[in-house]
């Protein structure tokens, strides 16, 4: 592909959804770069926009919709919409027949680059002269995908390693520079297991582990101060369809001697080892982000995940045990098929006692295919709101009193941005910040004292 096909265009990218797609779209950008092209962040100015959508749950679902549809009224006149991501992979026949906005549909990777280059399959592009927004009918900002069987299934059955690989990974694919002091890193895609709730495998694929040496050439390509590895299943790392060792351990050594800071995001508690545990405290960035879902042994069972509330609470006790400072971070399920007020209960005790910095809490969403879309005894969804109200406002205070817990110490804080930074206790984009003077530097580390504490975020002087 010669780069002068791209030297008068412009792209702009449009990331939804978790840190994995905006590594996605890095890996888009650069490529796209290479060939010539020119970013731009003004989707109403660029030559093609491309929307990176998320498909997780049912809001992801309608975001991605709502966002498409705001880009193709924003972009200007023959721009060309390409979308791309977990939506045009898991429901891409139903995105191009229900939205004629859309000019192109990438499914996990660069067949987007065959109709912006001009060679190639163009039979599910568009002629933007040919548009037909009126083919719409007036309720179709609200229009629902859909949720018929995920792409690469026959049946719609989601298993621990159903659904293909996807045609083209994006894992091996350069990236610029970091454009922040701190950078995602994806060191695996897919995942091998079969939680109840989740189809991402179906669409994901097998899980699939980069090399550490691959890994390293992208962190040293990134130039960052911190470094956030991710995947579906981080600790699984190096063992792919059951075959293999994980090798978590050597990989967080080998790239906490490359940059100042390490951080691991998605670990689930059956993988959480002492030699991790310990390799993780020695980094110094104690930073624990444990996948729990819910704390109920009935309902973990039923969610086909390890563990219970006793089990997830000795795991914390047994790493503060280590290192008293630690912070930690979960995500919990309200609302998952048959989920009582006993659960309810138990989750609740979980997060009193426990006390966690952080917290996220998310409605069941029911997802086709999935073990849990054939469970009966559904939650009413305005109980869930209810107990999800509950469950945020006892975290909230939780939060708010570990962070007044802070006034007058001492932190090492990472300059993200002028006036803003963090500590190892915050992870970048989800958790606070800290205000910090507008004269510090971007991109050092600074020894400042906490002077105060408004609810999730901290002011440092």
């Amino acid at each position: 592909m010669s780069s002068h096909s791209y030297a008068t265009q412009s792209y702009a990218i449009v990331t939804l959804g978790c840190p994995k797609n905006q590594v996605d779209s890095d890996k888009l950008a650069g490529t796209l770069t290479d060939t010539g092209m020119v970013a731009t962040e003004d989707v109403g100015t660029a030559d093609v926009v491309v929307v990176n959508t998320c498909s997780f749950i049912h809001q992801a679902r309608q975001e991605s919709i709502d966002t498409i549809l705001a880009v193709a009224e924003q972009r200007r006149e023959g721009a060309r919409l390409v979308v791309t991501g977990c939506m045009a992979e898991r429901y891409g026949d139903e995105l191009a027949a229900e939205l004629p906005e859309i000019d192109h549909l990438a499914p996990f990777g660069m067949a987007l680059l065959s109709p912006l280059s001009g060679t190639g399959d163009h039979s599910s592009i568009r002629d933007p002269e040919h548009r037909d927004p009126e083919h719409r009918d007036p309720e179709h900002s609200a229009v629902q995908v859909t949720l018929g069987p995920t792409r690469g299934s026959t049946d719609g059955s989601v298993g621990g390693s159903a659904g293909p690989v996807p045609d083209f990974d994006l894992l091996n694919l350069p990236r610029p520079a970091a454009q922040r002091p701190w950078a995602y890193v994806k060191i695996a895609e897919g995942c091998d297991r079969a939680c109840g709730f989740c189809a991402i495998p179906s669409f994901r694929g097998p899980q699939r582990s980069r090399t550490i040496e691959a890994i390293l050439a992208e962190v040293e390509q990134l130039a960052a101060e911190e470094v956030v590895l991710v995947a579906q299943d981080l600790a699984a790392y190096g063992r792919d369809q059951g075959v293999g060792e994980r090798a978590i351990v050597p990989l967080v050594r080998a790239v906490a001697a490359e940059v100042e800071r390490v951080r691991l995001l998605y670990l689930y508690p059956s993988d959480l080892s002492d030699a991790l545990i310990d390799t993780v405290c020695e980094t110094g960035v104690p930073y624990f982000d444990l996948s729990l879902q819910h704390v109920s042994p009935r309902l973990l069972r039923s969610m086909r995940r390890w563990g219970n509330g006793s089990k997830f609470a000795d795991s914390i006790e047994s790493i503060r045990g280590r290192e008293p400072a630690a912070a930690f971070r979960s995500n919990f399920i309200v609302g998952y098929p048959g989920e009582t007020e006993q659960d309810h209960d138990q989750l609740l005790d979980f997060i009193e006692e426990a006390r966690l910095d952080w917290c996220g809490f998310f409605a069941y969403s029911e997802e086709v295919g999935t073990y849990a879309e054939s469970l009966g005894d559904k939650v009413d969804p305005a109980l869930v709101a209810d107990r999800l109200g509950e469950l945020s406002e006892l975290q909230d205070t939780i939060t708010a009193i570990k962070r007044d817990e802070l006034v007058g110490s001492e932190v090492e804080v990472l300059v993200d941005e002028p006036g803003i930074g963090r500590s190892y206790r915050e992870a970048p984009e989800i958790d606070g910040v800290i205000s910090v003077p507008q004269t510090l530097d971007v991109g050092t580390i600074q020894t400042l004292t906490v002077t105060g504490a408004i609810g999730p975020d901290l002011e440092a002087r």
